[in-house]
């Protein structure tokens, strides 16, 4: 469950990016004719940034949900076996870094999509 809720806060979060701190990337980089064309590509893109609310939302509750879990197995005990030992350990720690990495993204797309709308 914990694992399956990192990447699923992985990919949730990573949707914001593709929201909305990518095409300001494209802006900021003086992109905005690629922009343009990859809009007339993939119309789809306008609707997700029409949808910053819910995606943002979805990705709130799929953090939390991931961050409640990672909280809660932090001081979890592995198993004796040396084998198994070190799998769970491994898994521990890309679970760790899986959600850093969501968080991170997370933060970033709210950055590009919420931030300039206070200074407008």
């Amino acid at each position: 469950m914990k694992r399956l809720s990192s990447f699923v806060s992985l990919f949730s979060s990573a949707s914001t990016i593709v929201c909305c701190a990518l095409p300001a990337l494209f802006i900021v980089l003086g992109a905005g004719a690629t922009f343009a064309s990859l809009i007339g590509m993939f119309p789809q893109l306008i609707w997700l940034s029409e949808q910053k609310l819910y995606f943002f939302g979805f990705g709130a509750v799929m953090l939390s949900m991931a961050g409640y879990l990672q909280w809660k197995a932090r001081l979890a005990a592995c198993p004796a076996d040396p084998k198994l030992g070190d799998a769970c350990a491994t898994t521990k720690d890309w679970s760790r870094t899986i959600y850093f990495l969501s968080l991170a993204f997370y933060l970033l797309g709210a950055g590009f999509a919420f931030l300039p709308g206070l200074f407008a």
